[in-house]
């Protein structure tokens, strides 16, 4: 088996070598894709710990299914789409839980001041622009986590509307009904930001 420069390799090479066992190969996909992976994770359950916690799963999923992709998609879509599915299977069964209880329904639904988790802005950033990421952060978690979701798949995985309903078990016309509503409340939580710029 040949070497490869792992550092300077596509990622399709690096598939290709994980696939016949260059762990090390698979390493660099996850160093080049991590943060990604992470921070879609984040946007869905909005909980660090969790999202952590989904990102490593999606990897060794990512690992254990490796010889089922055939490049129908990047990698980078590939395991994207794993950790989705991850963090819908979370959300449902945080769904289930909450049905269990009205009192505790209400109480976790209320979510508006859920802490979110420090948000180191790199020093050569503009100010404005993490004043802005927080800003759409904060109003990100003020939806319900159907709506976020929704928003998240549509918006920015780019996902169809027939794509998202088959991941979310619902119907299309609920997927429609819950993007009008998600973007619309978004835009009411955001409308003073529009007032500055």
């Amino acid at each position: 088996m040949a070497e490869i420069d792992h550092s300077s390799a596509d990622d399709a090479t690096l598939v290709r070598a994980a696939q016949r066992g260059d762990t090390e190969a698979f390493e660099e996909l996850v160093a080049r894709h991590r943060d990604k992976i992470y921070a879609r994770a984040w946007s869905m359950v909005r909980n660090e710990d969790e999202a952590v916690d989904l990102s490593q799963e999606a990897w060794v999923k990512g690992w254990q299914r490796l010889k089922q992709f055939h490049s129908e998609s990047s990698f980078g879509t590939w395991i994207t789409r794993i950790v989705i599915n991850l963090c819908l299977d979370e959300l449902r069964k945080r769904k289930r839980q909450r049905v269990e209880s009205i009192q505790e329904m209400d109480e976790e639904s209320g979510g508006v001041e859920r802490q979110m988790p420090a948000v180191i802005v790199n020093p050569t950033e503009r100010l404005e622009r993490g004043e802005l990421r927080q800003r759409i952060d904060r109003a990100m978690g003020q939806l319900s986590h159907e709506h976020r979701t929704v928003l998240v798949l549509h918006e920015f995985e780019e996902m169809e509307y027939k794509q998202i309903a088959k991941a979310m078990e619902c119907s299309i016309g609920t997927v429609m009904s819950r993007l009008f509503y998600a973007r619309r409340k978004l835009a009411a939580l955001l409308a003073d930001l529009k007032q500055e710029i």
